[in-house]
C-alpha cells in the first residue's frame, strides 16, 4: 500500500517531535507493531500504531486510510506506558 503525507505537516512534526515521516513509515513494517483505532478521532477513522522504526526507535504513529493509501498524520517517540504495552 502506498504511503503519503502532507509535506507541511511532516515539517511541523520534525520540528515538534524530531521524527521524520520517512522514518515513521518504517514502523508499518514492524511485525510486532501494536495497532488500535483512535477513539478520539473525529470525522475520519484514524489508527494509532506503536512500532519499532528502522533506526531502532520505538515510535507512536497516527495514520488514516485514504484513497487506498496510508496517510501519516503524526509521529513521536512512544511514551513509557506505550513502550510497556509494546514489550
Amino acid at each position: 500500500m502506498e504511503i503519503e503525507f502532507d509535506p507541511n505537516k511532516a515539517s511541523t512534526n520534525l520540528i515538534k517531535h524530531g521524527i521524520t515521516f520517512e522514518e515513521a513509515s518504517t514502523t508499518l513494517l514492524d511485525p510486532l507493531a501494536l495497532v488500535r483505532e483512535d477513539p478520539d478521532a473525529k470525522g475520519e477513522n484514524r489508527w494509532v500504531l506503536i512500532g519499532m522504526s528502522n533506526q531502532a526507535r520505538l515510535l507512536t504513529v497516527v495514520y488514516t486510510l485514504r484513497n487506498e493509501c496510508i496517510r501519516l498524520i503524526s509521529a513521536r517517540k512512544a511514551t513509557k506506558t506505550e513502550a510497556k504495552n509494546y514489550a
